[in-house]
């Protein structure tokens, strides 16, 4: 069998995506051959070089776009990597439903060492990490090509609030979050109430709950929450060389920056 019979036996059972090790050992001829013969479909647009030594299969459907959805491929790169992950922020947001932000860009989470991000011309891929990986509130959901791991409306909307300094500032967000609280569940928050310990990013998720005017029940699980234990003031916007001024409000958020949603 060659590459290019073996990369048809993949579509065949709708795989999207290989390494250089899988393909070396189900395809016979010599490693050179092996390396010719994926330059060349390389060349023809067929497969796209990922990251080192994994490989995509551009399918017709998608050689004008030159990269596959997120979804057909990302499952069976983590189990290559052998690294735990999750489909998160903007791009989990498209997921549910929330895609005011029209995002060329795909958004995962992994643990930590952090994954070098990927800019190859129509690909474009950024990875962070937490450093308390979450047991919960990591749905999984069905594409052609599987199953793949996604962070749940409650995850995605306080990722977006605790990283919101590397994404643009939290209005560009302010709407994705609005949308995304159509999609909350009690069950949803109270999963994350569970385990989530990052109090600072709690208080600013009520506080814009509140500023929203949406889900008043799921304001009082997150007070009732914060009230259990002591909290601080915060800014809205983290900044890492002032502390926070008087705050009016009973999340203890010092707005520092003026909320205006696109939506």
């Amino acid at each position: 069998m060659n590459a290019k019979e073996y990369i048809k036996h993949l579509l065949s059972i709708e795989n999207y995506s290989f390494s250089l090790d899988e393909i070396a050992q189900a395809t016979s001829g010599s490693s050179n051959s092996l390396k010719f013969e994926l330059l060349r479909l390389s060349g023809k647009g067929e497969i796209v070089n990922l990251r080192k030594g994994y490989y995509l299969i551009i399918t017709p459907r998608y050689s004008s776009a030159k990269k596959l959805p997120l979804q057909l491929y990302c499952e069976k790169l983590f189990i290559h990597l052998k690294r735990n992950y999750y489909v998160g922020l903007f791009s989990a947001a498209k997921f549910h439903g929330a895609s005011h932000q029209q995002i060329q860009r795909d958004y995962l989470i992994t643990e930590k060492p952090k994954l070098t991000d990927i800019s190859k011309n129509t690909i474009d891929i950024r990875f962070f990490t937490t450093t308390h990986w979450p047991e919960k509130n990591i749905q999984q959901k069905k594409s052609d090509a599987g199953i793949f791991k996604i962070s749940s409306p409650a995850l995605t909307i306080v990722d977006l609030i605790h990283h919101q300094t590397k994404l643009g500032g939290i209005n560009r967000m302010l709407a994705t979050i609005e949308e995304l609280t159509e999609e909350l569940t009690e069950s949803d928050l109270a999963e994350l109430l569970n385990w989530y310990p990052n109090k600072s990013t709690l208080q600013r998720f009520g506080f814009l709950l509140e500023e929203i005017g949406v889900a008043e029940k799921y304001q009082e699980m997150i007070y009732t929450e914060l009230k259990a234990k002591n909290f601080f003031p915060v800014f809205l916007s983290p900044k890492s060389n002032e502390r926070p001024g008087a705050v009016n409000n009973r999340w203890k958020v010092d707005v520092n920056v003026k909320l205006e949603s696109d939506l």
